[in-house]
């Protein structure tokens, strides 16, 4: 069975009102005629001065930017996988110490409602060749530790977020839970995007025996942070079967359930496993 999904892509500021301001005419687009909306890493609040602050008022379901998704899913009568947004609880309710806050993807189902929520459990704490040179999202981001993964219309999905791509054992959690497709909302930097992102879609798509989608930034944002964008979707087999470049944008791609299980039948691995952790 075959499910349009929609894809915006963005060059975030640090600003919330005005990330929302245009994201919701990028969703309506995106969600024409598609079963589900993916937005990107941080698409409210790229390199926000202040994500604590974001995070205290994100911590329920009435949160400005949560309401914001649940209206625009509803409004839009389609699935909406939030990227990530800073929240400063953790999914007990307990306030995160340190002053530091979570970086949670939440999903809003057709009429709103908040179905899901992973925390991106790996913070990119590296050394890149850029004009930033030191990123340490773990001074600012506590890592989750649950592995999740949802039933929606249109397959069961993993949740995965950006850096995450590097950690295949993540993944192989996810292909023991069946899924059939994983979203992965980035927001790589320029250089490690070109040189990896693509090699690391594919390869978790194919060894995974899934479908891989990933909304991402791309572009230069006000902080003077450049994010690779490249915005796709991977197949079972590897197959990029739909890309954006850099900049904002919005990608339509259209999955078919039924390759995922012949692919899984003419390859049974999931069957062939020896080893596992």
């Amino acid at each position: 069975m075959k499910h349009r999904l929609g894809l915006v892509q963005m060059v975030s500021s640090a600003g919330v009102d005005a990330n929302l301001a245009r994201v919701e005419s990028l969703i309506a687009e995106a969600a024409i005629d598609a079963v589900a909306v993916f937005l990107p890493e941080n698409f409210a609040a790229l390199a926000a001065r202040n994500p604590v602050s974001i995070g205290r008022a994100e911590t329920d379901s009435t949160g400005p930017i949560r309401q914001f998704l649940s209206k625009a899913a509803s409004k839009n009568k389609c699935w909406i996988f939030g990227g990530t947004i800073p929240i400063a609880t953790r999914p007990d309710g307990a306030e995160v110490p340190n002053g530091r806050v979570r970086a949670a993807s939440i999903v809003y189902d057709a009429a709103g409602r908040e179905v899901c929520r992973y925390d991106k459990i790996h913070m990119f704490d590296v050394t890149v060749a850029d004009n930033q040179k030191n990123y340490v999202e773990s001074s600012i981001f506590e890592p989750g530790e649950d592995v999740i993964a949802l039933e929606t219309p249109f397959g069961r999905t993993g949740m995965t977020v950006c850096y995450d791509l590097r950690f295949p054992e993540l993944y192989r959690k996810l292909f023991g839970l069946e899924v059939d497709l994983i979203a992965a909302p980035s927001a790589f930097t320029e250089v490690t995007g070109e040189a990896h992102f693509e090699l690391l879609m594919r390869a978790r798509a194919v060894e995974n025996s899934c479908f891989m989608v990933a909304a991402c930034q791309g572009g230069i944002h006000d902080s003077g942070r450049q994010t690779y964008g490249h915005s796709m979707v991977v197949d079972p087999w590897g197959d990029v079967v739909g890309e954006l470049g850099q900049g904002e944008g919005v990608l339509q791609v259209d999955i078919d359930l039924a390759r995922r299980k012949e692919l899984r039948q003419r390859m049974p691995f999931h069957l062939q496993q020896k080893l596992t952790s």
